[in-house]
């Protein structure tokens, strides 16, 4: 039986320069989509690119003093060299300076122009080059391109068309009985608020005043126009042909499954490109998603702003996969993300080194400690190995329904709430206090087993996000490569399995000052590079909001003196079923443990909580809220939103530890 076919694309990067980190983010999301649907036995054709025609790329070109052909070979080669990097599994990488892809593109032009959907005219307007696009005096933001912000120029010369006003109602038509077509829907809602309904205005698809383009046949002084040039990449990379000789893949492949596109060009990918395939009697892509934006703290990412950031930078800091993360969890299905060398280390540090380094690490080592590293289910079941167990056998089927809705974030998310759900576990079970006692042995193994398989689910689920942190710990688990179906049954890992004998770390934890320090060396090489200068990463920070309060009664020292702080460990959190604000916490405070319930549900999460070190104040006279008894309070910070934060220690202190 032969696999559904899955063919998705990217956008096609311009050959303008170094993609920065933002640029890449599409590539690693794409690879995470097509890993994932090759995972649930789809035969998937994954295409990227590279976009190299255009007056942008010839005034570049000059400006170095080379060829355009040379130029954008250069800038195509680094493109590519950063899509491996980053461990991308494309199967395709095509250029639109490909020989049979600009073949392909003159006979489209001329077929079209022969049934009389293009035409020749003059153009006069205002002429953005970095977008290569002209815009009316109407269309302008504060008198500049309302895409990238910039300067617009008036232009006038000869010029071919495309009548998009004869596709218009039927593009709507399509758009109105296939909801799936564009997402999110906010896309949609823009597309067609803001050009559709309002009209079309004809396309301009050829120009004069510049050389580097694919030339008209039939009028050799014209050159195609770059949205008629780069979108039917989409076609000619399966092999399209205009005369009818079309490949058995473009018949298999065609019509797309996926585009996948930055925000920015969704009017190109959704008006022009379905209006040129209708005019070629082709059947229109099933789906076109525009992502949003990753920012860098202060905006969006430009080298006048010296606030660039590559991910061949952020790899040899952070790594590969920590890079795939970041960028993969914090990004919103449809609201920017935001990127900042400190986030990446606090998520580094939380993430990645804590919760899911720290627990192969101990899951591995208390293995080889208690057991000479055999793991064994010696079946010694109690209730909390179900609860375990439950959330386990769930999370495959969470994660492919959210891929499945593209909402990869989110689907992340699920497999770290499993690798949480393992902490919690250790933190319930206590392993080291089962060791102590011969007769609890077997209650022990069953606990690092259930340990070790619940990992493996976890990390093969991984594998379309950080493939190489995926290979690494079924590697050091001896753990067999599970299908997506086979992540959903329990008890698969082999008992009797040997681990290895020393444990990889993962990933090392950070220091945030270090790494700012490297990131002004980064930075300073950049401006250097660029014939500029560059301000230091760490350079004073503006003054932040302040919040006046209305203040209490005065109080004595030997009032404060009656209240008794220390740091604390949450080891166990849950939901308070009564109450949608509460939740119910073990807190470590030295060898007692406190119940604590606090208000802070809408802040965060049970899976969150467990595992930090808070400040907590231990004499507060014992109170019932919904029926749970409540034995101390933990102090939070709350901004003028009625936004909460614990407050934790700024340095490590054990548990118990006074606070004065």
């Amino acid at each position: 039986m032969s696999k559904p076919k899955f063919y998705m694309t990217t956008a096609i990067a311009y050959t303008s320069g170094k993609p920065h980190i933002g640029n890449t983010y599409e590539i690693i999301l794409a690879d995470s989509i097509a890993r994932f649907k090759r995972m649930q036995g789809y035969d998937v054709f994954f295409q990227t690119g590279t976009d190299e025609h255009g007056q942008k790329i010839e005034l570049k070109a000059e400006e170095a003093g080379i060829t355009p052909k040379q130029y954008v070979d250069g800038v195509a080669g680094e493109i590519k060299r950063i899509w491996d990097l980053m461990n991308t599994s494309y199967d395709k990488f095509i250029r639109t300076t490909d020989e049979d892809h600009e073949k392909q593109v003159q006979k489209i032009f001329k077929k079209l122009y022969d049934q009389g959907d293009i035409y020749k005219g003059a153009y006069e307007g205002l002429y953005c080059t970095p977008c290569e696009s002209f815009w009316t005096e109407s269309q302008l933001v504060d008198g500049k391109c309302p895409d990238c912000g910039r300067e617009v120029k008036p232009a006038k010369e000869e010029a071919y068309f495309f009548r998009m006003s004869k596709y218009a109602d039927r593009l709507i038509e399509h758009i109105n009985t296939h909801p799936e077509f564009i997402q999110p829907v906010s896309r949609k809602n823009e597309m067609m608020n803001n050009f559709l309904l309002p009209g079309l205005q004809d396309l301009c698809v050829s120009r004069t005043s510049f050389k580097w383009g694919i030339p008209v046949t039939f009028d050799p002084k014209h050159v195609t126009y770059v949205w008629l040039d780069a979108l039917t990449n989409y076609i000619t990379g399966i092999g399209y042909d205009c005369d009818g000789e079309s490949t058995e893949q473009f018949k298999k492949d065609w019509p797309a499954d996926l585009h996948l596109i930055g925000k920015d060009i969704i009017r190109f990918h959704t008006i022009y490109w379905p209006i040129f395939l209708m005019a070629l009697d082709l059947p229109l892509p099933k789906q076109v998603f525009g992502h949003p934006w990753l920012l860098q703290g202060d905006g969006k990412m430009s080298k006048s702003k010296g606030n660039v950031l590559y991910a061949d930078d952020l790899a040899d800091v952070f790594g590969v996969d920590a890079v795939r993360y970041f960028v993969l969890h914090e990004m919103p299905f449809e609201n920017d993300g935001v990127i900042t060398w400190e986030l990446m280390v606090e998520r580094l540090n939380s993430d990645l080194a804590n919760t899911l380094g720290n627990l192969v690490n101990r899951t591995i080592s208390m293995t080889n400690k208690y057991f000479g590293g055999v793991v064994e289910n010696k079946g010694a079941v109690e209730p909390v190995d179900e609860e375990l167990k439950a959330v386990a056998l769930a999370v495959p089927g969470i994660v492919s329904e959210k891929m499945d809705k593209l909402r990869v974030a989110d689907a992340i998310t699920e497999i770290f709430t499993l690798f949480k759900r393992c902490n919690k576990y250790i933190d319930e079970t206590m392993p080291w206090a089962l060791a102590k006692d011969e007769s609890k042995k077997d209650r022990l193994a069953t606990v690092l087993y259930n340990l070790t398989e619940c990992i493996s689910i976890g990390a093969a689920l991984l594998e379309s996000f950080m493939p190489e942190t995926s290979e690494k710990i079924l590697a050091q688990l001896h753990a067999k490569k599970r299908s997506l179906e086979e992540m959903a049954q329990y008890g698969l890992y082999e008992s009797g399995t040997k681990v290895t004998d020393k444990p990889e770390i993962l990933f090392a934890r950070l220091d945030v000052k270090e790494v700012l320090a490297k990131a002004d060396e980064i930075k300073a090489a950049q401006a250097a590079a660029n014939g500029g200068s560059a301000e230091p990463q760490q350079e004073e920070a503006p003054a932040e909001a302040v919040i006046d309060i209305e203040p209490k009664a005065e109080i004595t020292f030997d009032d404060f003196e009656k209240m008794q702080f220390q740091v604390g460990e949450i080891i166990a959190c849950e939901a308070v079923k009564k109450s949608k604000k509460l939740l119910c916490s073990q807190v470590k405070i030295g060898s007692q443990v406190k119940q604590i319930v606090s208000g802070i549900k809408a802040h965060y999460s049970p899976e969150e909580m467990v595992g930090k070190k808070v400040m907590v104040l231990v004499n507060l006279k014992p109170a019932k809220l919904a029926g749970v008894v409540s034995e101390g309070m933990l102090l939070c910070a709350e901004d003028e939103n009625g936004e909460l934060a614990l407050m934790v220690p700024e340095k490590k202190m054990p548990s118990g530890a006074e606070i004065c």
